[in-house]
């Protein structure tokens, strides 16, 4: 069970939708949203589960909670069907999905919290020490008696995040859990999924389309694209495969001709535009040479670095492919 704890064994989920195909006429088209996935995840592994938008992600949690029933292939989650035990399976999973709230739109968020106490039968000093948890990590004191529809994105985020965990999920799944944050509450939520994964053992499934999060949080991913899986391994092997590029934008003093990268050759300006310039390096690589080397020989007022963009990352992969 432990060594198996979320099994997919050629799951698919297949979409019937109507086109109109004329001015009374409608064709029945079938849309293939997953396309026979199978893999393990262990009790207690984080695993980053990413792709472009339309990918499959979504309808893929959507199966793993019961929401949506499998169109062919095994599926289980803790030894139980999904689609089968629902309600069974809803006890011992926690979900958050990024553009929509399990929270109640019009009440306080401690109301919500408080239904939900009364939905799973939490017990109260568990309930208590849970909450009380997750609003000091969370930085939620100050929200509780805010009504749902008051709250920032950003805000919501972490009522959803800590309502997901009251009832002490075995595995949570994450659908862009980030969202609408700040640079300081993306640290703060990551750190919390952390410590909850190290002390309790807490099985995480994050989709997400900032790489950074996968970076800090996982150390396994696998990529979904066009309904298939196309990569399960570690994130280096991927941006590797992908052969993905992060870009270090460094503004100079004064404007200057494109900098010297004879000692980093797998380092290359793509654009300079007056004082800035855009250089970009394998992203599985370290920027501090490269940032080190700059700082030491250039007038340097500022730079940044960007992350590849996921869909770029496997575009090239397809790219790759065509070309065996």
């Amino acid at each position: 069970m432990d060594m198996d704890f979320i099994e997919l064994d050629g799951v698919e989920k297949v979409f019937d939708v109507r086109r109109k195909a004329g001015f009374l006429r409608r064709e029945r088209h079938e849309v293939r949203a997953v396309d026979g996935i199978s893999f393990r995840v262990p009790r207690g592994e984080m695993v980053g589960y990413i792709g472009p938008n339309g990918a499959g992600k979504s309808t893929t949690i959507k199966m793993l909670t019961g929401i949506l029933t499998p169109s062919g292939g095994r599926l289980r989650v803790a030894g139980i069907d999904p689609s089968r035990e629902r309600t069974k399976l809803a006890h011992r999973i926690g979900v958050v999905f990024g553009q929509r709230t399990t929270l109640w739109w019009d009440l306080p968020l401690r109301d919500s919290y408080r239904l939900m106490h009364r939905m799973y039968r939490i017990p109260d000093r568990r309930y208590r020490e849970n909450l009380d948890r997750c609003v000091e990590l969370l930085d939620l004191g100050e929200l509780l008696d805010v009504p749902v529809r008051q709250l920032s994105l950003g805000q919501r985020m972490r009522g959803d995040i800590a309502a997901a965990l009251l009832h002490d999920p075995e595995v949570l799944y994450l659908d862009e859990p980030t969202i609408g944050l700040d640079v300081v509450s993306k640290a703060k939520v990551r750190g919390f999924l952390r410590d909850l994964n190290a002390e309790r053992s807490t099985t995480v499934l994050l989709t997400t389309h900032d790489l950074t999060d996968i970076e800090q949080l996982c150390k396994r991913v696998m990529v979904i694209d066009h309904g298939r899986l196309v990569y399960d391994g570690d994130l280096a092997g991927l941006h590797e495969v992908g052969e993905s590029e992060r870009m270090l934008v460094v503004d100079l003093e004064r404007e200057l001709p494109p900098i010297e990268l004879a000692s980093e050759p797998s380092a290359r300006v793509v654009k300079v535009e007056g004082p800035r310039q855009w250089l970009a390096f394998p992203a599985a690589a370290s920027a501090a040479p490269l940032v080190a080397r700059i700082a030491a020989d250039y007038p340097l007022v500022d730079l940044s670095l960007r992350e590849p963009d996921i869909e770029a990352v496997i575009a090239k992969m397809y790219v790759s492919d065509s070309r065996l």
